[in-house]
């Protein structure tokens, strides 16, 4: 199951974190966009070189210590063509690395349409007699909110092409509590969401406690993190809001289980764009990121302690 790769790599480098890669022009260094700007020009295949450059520079950094990168599908689509293409060769470099790429596209519809997103993101195209991988994600964030019937599908391909998915279930937003904390029957419509996932996973079995449709919980709402590991047992969290958005390794910690699992943490900006924090030279941005990393993953082993993988 894919999730228990993902389990693997987070014990194998003892490391609950993922690298969010949401690319802006503004947090490429200089010298590179001048770079591919003289080549290609201010075009929009110009900006997608910097991009991949960019995040080469940073997967190579990181990938020794970061088990998982999560590049946000929004970023690379706002340059057309060119940006997708990005996308597709980011993820096709970390998977060369040996991280895990979480494709964070948030996509959302029923029927044939969302079988079509799941071919895409998730597994393979037929064209006449061959198969063909269109993107190269591990597992894809989803919107549950139209029911099973956005989600059974997804699965279909998950079970059949080793994926998995992260459904979002309580955002890390600001205006998130507008529809997910109403109460329904005395009970948040997050907590339904998280039940929901914690159903569709019991069809994506892992072995080390984890089921493969894992949920997405902001790390800005620690109480709400709390309750849904309590009611959410085998339902494996992917977390943003830490860093940028301000929450802490301590408001994570709930997360985890006695073995240290449970979550994987998001950070984008902090890692990207840590040398601008740091004032250092740009061209020692990588590096910046990496110790920015280093720093965030000390943190969070802080308060979760040795992470061990134990097959049930």
């Amino acid at each position: 199951m894919s999730l228990d790769r993902l389990i693997e790599k987070i014990e194998q480098t003892q490391n609950p974190t993922v690298a969010g890669l949401d690319p802006k022009l503004d947090y490429v260094p200089e010298y590179i966009r001048e770079k591919c700007f003289e080549k290609y020009g201010e075009t929009l295949k110009g900006a997608a070189k910097a991009l991949l450059e960019f995040n080469k520079g940073l997967i190579d950094a990181l990938c020794d210590i970061v088990p998982a990168v999560k590049p946000q599908a929004a970023y690379y689509e706002m340059y057309g063509p060119f940006g997708m293409k990005v996308l597709y060769k980011t993820q096709e470099y970390a998977r060369e690395k040996g991280m895990y790429v979480i494709t964070d596209g948030k996509r959302n519809d029923i029927g044939t349409t969302m079988e079509a997103y799941a071919a895409a993101h998730l597994g393979k195209v037929k064209v006449g007699a061959e198969e063909h991988e269109p993107f190269l994600g591990d597992a894809l964030t989803v919107n549950g909110y139209l029911g099973s019937d956005g989600i059974k599908p997804l699965i279909k391909t998950c079970l059949k092409n080793d994926k998995g998915i992260f459904v979002l279930v309580k955002t890390s937003n600001p205006s998130s509590g507008e529809l997910q904390d109403k109460l329904v029957d005395g009970m948040p419509i997050y907590e339904y969401m998280g039940k929901m996932c914690e159903k569709w996973g019991e069809e994506l079995p892992g072995v080390y406690g984890y089921n493969g449709v894992g949920a997405v919980v902001g790390a800005t709402y620690p109480e709400q993190i709390k309750r849904l590991r309590e009611i959410l047992p085998r339902t494996f969290f992917l977390i943003p809001g830490y860093g940028a958005q301000g929450a802490t390794a301590k408001d994570i910690a709930a997360a985890f289980d006695k073995n240290g699992l449970g979550g994987i943490v998001n950070s984008s900006r902090g890692i990207m764009c840590a040398y601008q924090k740091e004032k250092c030279d740009e061209r020692e941005y990588a590096m910046a990121a990496r110790r920015e990393a280093l720093r965030m993953r000390d943190e969070i082993m802080s308060f979760i302690g040795k992470i061990t993988a134990e097959q049930e």
